[in-house]
């Protein structure tokens, strides 16, 4: 019998009442559970939309297990914090206690450029620009970062030599110091995928006591980020600066027992990339990193990375020319002792507190005059010992330079019989004479912040 004929039997003609009961079902359980299920699905994706991290409360407690797992390409080894599904807001007040207004000298191509970024107190000199200032302010990513992080301020650069889409910031992390690499909101498809690249090379490279420390990786929601130790005196270049100055706080003072020191360490982490096959391709002072206690550190590594991934020879970057070794200068592949050379060049920079190389040689003239047997001037601070060190990294052909090895005993050896007497360079550094004279200034044209 059909339902129809089961209505009438059991219902009066015109008793709705009693037809609404029959369809019980039909009529009042099933839409009703279709409401719900779309209320419900509306709220929890407005909650994504606009709260995600209540969304984050509600989520089972395994999916935030630590257990290693893949990260958009990045399988985060052992020992890293993978910071994910925990949220504050970044745009926070500035409430670091040791934070200073900053001036930044120029950026290398990249911390990247720690690719990459010079940060230190203001000297007490100024000067007049021949160029026009281009006010442009920092993005700040309108998204959502792990509450892991608090303390939170920007890093404003004041100097950059071309556009980056990566953003730095100073925060406090397990009570630490960290520094936030941050993807800008604007990044695109493929920047963002040689970001999180960057941050799996430097993940695979594994830890070295004189290469800065990866803590942790955002990766699994925007904006991605890249968590680094803190190196509280920034990069080497800056703080030779700073040694120039008078009644600087804390004392920044440098020595030739120093500079063996810190050159040991950097041969060191120099070592450990050559013992990898990997060439570093970028040294100088501008890549170095130095921490509170004035340990060095070797930075200045996308260069690396970029070699690596695309399998490519050393970059043609004119702004590098007066830190390259002679076979670089002309267009033959770069090898291990090419980065001997240019840690002479570093070592020049750290007696000299801070000169351009080669500063009164232009870039295009640089082959040259090493082809006519020149060499760097033996500065006034410079011992013999240490000179007899820079020459032993900057010979012409690359086989008669220092191995790494014979390098490291050398420093080793240098450092137990070097001067404590504190170094001293006449005149705080003209900004924008250095560029000139550094070859920044012959090849790019530079914007300040």
């Amino acid at each position: 019998m059909s339902s129809a004929s089961n209505t009438d039997s059991r219902c009066s003609p015109g008793d709705t009442i009693c037809e609404i009961r029959v369809y019980e079902q039909e009529v009042i359980i099933v839409p009703t559970l279709l409401l719900a299920t779309f209320v419900v699905t509306l709220v929890f994706i407005l909650l994504l939309r606009y709260c995600p991290e209540k969304v984050d409360r509600i989520r089972p407690k395994s999916t935030k297990s630590g257990t290693r797992r893949m990260l958009h390409g990045i399988d985060a080894p052992e020992g890293i914090n993978v910071l994910e599904h925990e949220n504050i807001v970044l745009d926070v007040r500035n409430s670091y206690s040791t934070f200073n207004p900053p001036i930044k000298y120029p950026s290398e191509n990249n911390f990247d450029s720690v690719d990459e970024k010079i940060q230190h107190n203001p000297p007490p000199q100024t000067f007049k620009p021949a160029f026009t200032p281009i006010v442009q302010p920092r993005e700040l990513p309108r998204q959502r970062l792990p509450e892991s992080f608090n303390l939170v301020s920007p890093l404003t650069t004041a100097f950059s030599l071309r556009s980056t889409p990566v953003s730095l910031y100073r925060a406090r992390m397990d009570n630490r110091n960290v520094v936030l690499r941050v993807l800008n909101d604007s990044a695109d498809v493929t920047e963002r995928h040689a970001f999180l690249g960057f941050a799996s090379f430097l993940a695979e490279l594994g830890p070295h006591p004189f290469l800065p420390e990866l803590l942790g990786v955002v990766s699994l929601r925007a904006p991605l980020v890249t968590v680094m130790e803190e190196l509280e005196n920034r990069d080497l270049l800056s703080f030779l600066w700073q040694c120039r100055q008078e009644n600087v706080n804390p004392p920044c003072e440098m020595t030739e027992r120093r500079i063996f020191t810190m050159a040991k360490q950097l041969a060191s982490a120099l070592e450990f990339l050559h013992s990898k096959n990997l060439l570093h391709g970028n040294i100088r002072a501008h890549s170095v990193l130095v921490t509170k206690d004035l340990t060095a550190k070797l930075w200045g590594l996308r260069g690396v990375y970029t070699r690596k991934n695309n399998e490519k020879t050393q970059k043609d970057d004119p702004s590098m020319k007066k830190w390259q070794a002679p076979e670089i200068l002309a267009k033959r592949p770069a090898v291990q002792s090419s980065d001997i050379w240019s840690f002479g060049i570093l070592l020049y920079e750290m007696v000299t507190l801070g000169d351009a190389p080669f500063a009164e040689i232009s870039s295009n003239e640089l082959l040259q005059f090493h082809q006519r047997g020149k060499s760097l001037k033996k500065s006034s601070n410079c011992s013999n010992m240490l000179h007899a060190v820079i020459k032993g990294c900057c010979q012409w052909k690359d086989q008669d330079r220092l191995s790494v090895a014979e390098l490291s005993r050398k420093l080793l050896s240098g450092e137990k019989n070097a001067s404590d007497k504190v170094l001293k360079a006449s005149g705080i550094i003209n900004i924008e004479q250095y560029l000139q004279e550094a070859g920044y200034g012959e090849v790019n044209s530079y914007t300040v912040f």
